[in-house]
């Protein structure tokens, strides 16, 4: 006999009030296959393939624009950020050019998020759940995807979401 194996004494019954869930449940910590199931796209494959074409391209747009805002931000705009001017710098100046980095490091920040949603979207090309509605499973309409290719959500559910009215 091992040395920490509970013996019969030292053993507690199993409660008998437990009720087995049903295997139809869609509970994640019992059934997580179940709970990840993913609706297959409606798209055809000549779809999808433009698609990742319009996707790679925004993302490739949107890279280039993240260097050049990264790079502004970082440099500033010439006045007083390590030139070696020796003009006196005003208080106006220097209050104009924090507005303009702070301005520019949100954007940075909005074009990161975007990039982020595009490689979510082309995972889900990938894995051909593209198109549905990760919420619903309903069908994202293809008016939708034109205007934002990399949406997760129908338009019904998204409008919710904006009312609060769905998570």
């Amino acid at each position: 006999m091992l040395i920490n194996e509970p013996t019969q004494a030292t053993r507690r019954p199993a409660p008998t009030d437990l009720v087995e869930p049903s295997p139809t449940s869609q509970d994640p910590i019992q059934y997580p296959e179940e709970a990840t199931h993913k609706v297959r796209t409606y798209l055809s494959a000549k779809q999808l393939r433009e698609f990742k074409d319009i996707l790679l391209e925004k993302r490739d747009q949107l890279t280039g624009d993240l260097d050049r805002l990264t790079s502004e931000a970082l440099k500033g705009n010439g006045r007083g950020y390590g030139d070696q001017s020796t003009m006196p710098i005003h208080m106006a100046d220097l209050g104009s050019d924090t507005w303009e980095q702070d301005f520019t490091i949100g954007l940075i920040a909005n074009e990161q998020n975007i990039v982020r949603e595009i490689d979510d979207a082309l995972e889900r090309i990938a894995d051909k759940t593209y198109g549905m509605c990760l919420a619903t499973d309903q069908e994202i309409s293809l008016a939708r995807l034109h205007a934002k290719p990399w949406a997760k959500y129908c338009i019904e559910y998204e409008r919710a979401r904006e009312e609060g009215r769905a998570p």
